[in-house]
């Protein structure tokens, strides 16, 4: 018996237009996004109200676009380009439009406030939907690319002397120039060399200015603890009555020119990083998160820090979360977030912190231990501030261990979905704001996948069906009869390919003759 194969026929046209609806499954989340995004009040998008030049993508559809792209692995503004020709949901989301690359990177650069409210927002929808209620947080923070080379970073002295060298250079081009133009000779290439030193040494003065800046900075923070070394001296003195003995605090002098931090060229407020000691050193950002940790694993607060290390980012998280949903009940840290101030000034306003004050090996019990014993092991170190002491008792007891646990398998998953499912391990733009934004518009297309895949589009009753004759009001259980209008459809469709196979099949056999013949 020969093989059968299925008949690909690609030069019949189709007889009726295709419906893109009956192209995506109904499960899909392009579904969930559209009709999310469209319950989102979208007044702070910047639209041209003026109604002059070309006809505009709407807001709803555009945020939808970028969240969906973005959940999908989609980051750069070319591939979305590319996907609304090629990807059949997509071209379903823009309805066949097709916005180009400058505009997608455009409405992503312009609205970056606007994407932090819609953050705020599918928090609100989501804690209407019964699906968070703000409890228990677990706080972490990575390390991802900026889109910046490492190679582009220089130290103050060396901006320095390339900026004088490149004005030497500047200085001599232009004689040659003058030179050239006295001599009646062909100097086309001068002024594209002149222009292109004068950028790069553009470039160079506002890396100076920047670690002079920073220089500044960190004059005025050794000046306040300086300032504050004097005045407990002083106190001292003046409750025992004596002269303190010791060495007088001496007046720090940060300059710009005796540190060894580096600028970088592309941009300048990416820092070079690095996980650990067994890590290389990268451009980055740390991306910062404030997951749920009572079941929904929903991203309720994030930032960017420009802070390789945590240490100063505790407050800083419980700060990202919205004001809307009120302040968490208790918030879990590994040992990287461990200050005692922070946890001093966050139990005062009623926050209790669960944080770790030894490395994650030591909450790691294993029963039955497969990996070999160290020889080298150090032993745990044991903290000596009371405060410390006391968090660490804090966590030895059952609840606390229990609350700490949840840490692990709460925010960490988070961060393993964004990175390898969805894909994101770098960010497009430059610059913290900009980067803060996307931040923002990457834990927004989380939440959104995260709901999706939660509840299902049938229990939260925002997917949308195939096609819209179809009663949205049934529920999951009951049985869809398909309207008349799809039922004549499909029946048309039927009799006329079979109308259309029988003439194709005959035409070979028939012999036409002359009317009256």
């Amino acid at each position: 018996m020969p093989a059968r194969f299925v008949s690909v026929d690609r030069d019949t046209p189709m007889l009726l237009p295709p419906d893109l609806r009956e192209w995506v499954p109904e499960d899909d989340l392009v579904h969930f996004v559209i009709e999310a995004v469209d319950r989102l009040p979208l007044e702070s998008f910047r639209v041209n109200h003026r109604g002059t030049g070309a006809k505009q993508f709407p807001p709803h559809m555009m945020l939808a676009l970028l969240i969906y792209s973005y959940a999908n692995g989609l980051f750069s503004s070319r591939k979305i380009e590319r996907a609304t020709h090629r990807d059949v949901a997509i071209r379903y989301l823009t309805v066949g439009t097709h916005p180009d690359h400058d505009t997608i990177c455009k409405f992503r650069r312009e609205n970056l406030e606007a994407f932090r409210e819609s953050f705020v927002d599918v928090l609100e929808l989501a804690r209407e939907l019964k699906l968070l209620k703000l409890g228990n947080v677990s706080l972490d923070g990575t390390h991802l690319k900026a889109n910046a080379s490492i190679d582009q970073n220089v130290s103050y002295q060396r901006a320095v002397e390339i900026r004088d060298q490149l004005r030497l250079d500047i200085d001599d081009l232009l004689a040659q120039a003058e030179t050239a133009d006295a001599d009646e000779q062909d100097g086309q290439k001068l002024p594209e060399e002149i222009a292109r030193r004068e950028k790069l040494a553009s470039k160079m003065e506002r890396a100076i200015e920047e670690l002079e800046s920073r220089a500044s900075q960190r004059q005025q923070e050794a000046n306040a603890k300086y300032e504050a070394k004097k005045a407990e001296r002083r106190e001292k003195e003046k409750k025992t009555g004596k002269k303190c003995t010791g060495r007088e605090p001496r007046q720090p002098k940060k300059k710009a020119e005796d540190s060894k931090e580096q600028c970088n060229l592309s941009d300048p407020d990416a820092r070079i990083m690095r996980k650990n000691k067994r890590a290389s050193f990268t451009q980055s950002y740390n991306a910062q998160a404030a997951v749920d940790a009572d079941g929904s694993q929903l991203v309720v607060g994030q930032h960017v820090s420009q802070s390789a290390s945590d240490y100063a980012e505790l407050e800083n998280g419980v700060a990202s979360i919205p004001s809307l949903l009120g302040k968490p009940e208790a918030v879990l840290a590994d040992a990287g977030y461990v200050n005692a101030d922070a946890f001093d000034r966050l139990e005062q306003e009623g926050v209790e912190i669960y944080c770790s004050v030894h490395r994650e090996d030591a909450h790691n019990e294993r029963r039955y231990d497969y990996r070999p014993v160290k020889e080298s092991d150090r032993p745990v170190k044991e903290p000596v501030d009371e405060r410390l002491v006391a968090m660490r008792e804090k966590l030895r007891t059952e609840e606390g261990k229990a609350l700490y646990g949840r840490r692990n398998h709460t925010v960490e998953p988070v961060f393993g979905i964004i990175k390898a499912a969805m894909g994101f391990r770098g960010f497009s733009l430059r610059g913290k704001e900009k980067v803060s934004g996307e931040w923002t518009l990457v834990c927004l297309a989380y939440n959104l996948k995260r709901l999706h895949g939660m509840a299902g589009c049938a229990k939260i009753g925002v997917g949308r069906p195939k096609s819209r004759s179809i009663d949205p009001n049934v529920g999951p259980n009951e049985k869809r009869t398909l309207p008349v209008r799809i039922s004549l459809r499909s029946i048309i469709i039927s009799v006329f390919s079979r109308f259309h196979r029988l003439i194709t099949e005959s035409t070979v056999k028939l012999v036409l003759t002359p009317t009256g013949s």
